[in-house]
């Protein structure tokens, strides 16, 4: 138990912190909430926004890497993945709310609290590890984005994406909802031209037929498709997640009675379902037309009959713009795509850093600035991909993505676990500890998710050493 934190009993049998101990200060009961008696519409605006926030880490650049190599690779085979993994996040990311709403602590805080001292470290480290490899991820789509609209190189890109420091400082002067508008309207514009391109376009219409069957029978009959299905889930349940998610839920200011923390777990159920159920079909369509355009072919006919070659080893993300081509031909779909590639990384860093102030605050109580933080995590990030980069050319960014997401669901169990412990326990959540559907749902995903690690573990490491040692 924490010395300065005195966990106690409330009116209605739940634990609750002392006044003063707040998840992201800046933000904490700052977005007022309507009288219960309003109507659907004007509590669900109300309450409408973190899910959302959450769910751009849910379409960031790691997840359009790991999407483009299952579906360029292995056609529809992991489409099953994808839909397992995002009903997990959908679970995984309600019981995250809910724990916030209830207890007014976010995950960290918990794990200070409730939890032996000897453990603060070790769960800030591996946090901080989880959060520097989804960094990772945003570094080097901003990378590629870059170089496809400046024609930078690669290596070059990913060391100017260190100055993202400064465009995010001068961003958070037009306020976060404004910067993730525009971010969401960026990725909705994809969205749509990719529902255009299947259900539009005939030369790239799916098999629909063939889709559903690859989305009820599982399996990993070739070879490497579980690195990348684990790349999947790493790219989709997101642990920095779970601690943001928590935290930010607390900046709706509401009252502490039965009906008003009710109503909160009630919205903010319905927000984590809506946001993450969108943030699935534009992943699962990312996939299909990468199957659709890549899987089984060497090259792409786009307008002005220019063709593009490119191998079975090809770096996918770098090619990406030509699942726009037949609808945009090339050079306006490299354009948006690399806008919305810049964009999705951008938006996963501020919401990156917010994850990386509840860790640190949460775990260590520690307070710095959040330039200074985004400095930090933003270096880690580029050492790696500089080195990696360097001695293996610019063939190694798809690589690099999937093995950042594997990365994350090997830290998954670190923060799951903890996560339903919580939340089961009557005397942390009193009568809001979760009942019993998302006591299965929620467990249930948890034992998957850590036996796919576990199992997965050895080819895991050997792809690794693979893409670190360049065979």
């Amino acid at each position: 138990m924490s010395e300065s934190v005195n966990p106690k009993l409330d009116a209605h049998g739940r634990w609750s912190a002392e006044a003063g101990q707040v998840s992201l200060e800046g933000l904490h009961s700052t977005v007022a909430v309507p009288h219960e008696q309003a109507g659907f519409w004007e509590q669900w605006r109300a309450f409408v926004g973190p899910a959302i926030l959450v769910s751009v880490g849910y379409m960031d650049p790691g997840n359009w890497g790991t999407d483009l190599q299952g579906g360029a690779q292995y056609k529809y085979g992991l489409m099953w993945v994808i839909g397992v993994a995002s009903l997990m996040a959908v679970f995984m990311q309600v019981i995250a709310a809910r724990l916030g709403v209830v207890t007014g602590k976010d995950l960290a805080q918990c794990c200070r609290d409730w939890y032996p001292r000897w453990t603060r470290w070790p769960n800030w480290v591996m946090s901080e590890i989880a959060i520097g490899a989804c960094d990772l991820a945003e570094v080097l789509g901003s990378a590629v984005a870059l170089n496809l609209l400046f024609h930078i190189p690669l290596l070059w890109a990913v060391i100017i994406t260190g100055i993202d420091v400064l465009l995010l400082l001068a961003l958070q002067r037009f306020g976060m909802r404004t910067i993730e508008a525009v971010v969401l309207l960026l990725i909705a514009t994809i969205a749509v031209c990719y529902f255009i391109e299947i259900f539009v376009l005939p030369q790239t219409q799916p098999s629909f037929a063939e889709m559903a069957r690859a989305l009820v029978s599982p399996h990993f009959r070739e070879v490497g498709m579980l690195y990348v299905a684990i790349g999947i889930i790493g790219a989709t349940v997101m642990p920095h997640n779970l601690y943001l998610h928590s935290a930010l839920v607390q900046s709706r200011k509401f009252q502490k009675d039965d009906a008003s923390v009710r109503r909160a777990v009630q919205f903010n159920t319905i927000d984590s379902t809506v946001a993450l159920s969108i943030a699935f079909f534009v992943n699962a369509a990312i996939l299909v037309l990468a199957a659709t355009v890549f899987f089984g072919k060497e090259s792409v006919a786009v307008g002005g009959g220019q063709i593009v070659h490119f191998t079975a080893d090809a770096d996918w993300i770098r090619v990406a713009y030509l699942t726009l081509a037949p609808l945009l031909g090339a050079a306006v779909a490299s354009t948006l795509f690399a806008v919305a590639l810049l964009a999705s990384g951008q938006s996963s860093t501020i919401t990156g850093t917010l994850a990386g102030q509840v860790v640190m605050e949460g775990f260590m109580r520690w307070r710095i600035q959040p330039w200074v933080r985004r400095l930090i995590t933003r270096t880690m990030a580029i050492l790696p991909a500089v080195l990696v980069i360097g001695l293996r050319g610019d063939s190694s960014v798809t690589d690099l993505l999937v093995l950042s997401q594997v990365v994350l669901a090997m830290q998954l169990p670190f923060a799951m676990f903890p996560l339903l412990q919580f939340t089961s326990s009557r005397k942390i959540m009193g009568a809001w500890r979760n009942g019993w559907f998302l006591m299965l749902a929620g467990w249930g995903s948890a034992l998957l998710i850590t036996a796919m690690d576990v199992f997965g573990l050895p080819e895991s490491l050997r792809s690794a050493w693979q893409v670190i040692a360049g065979r």
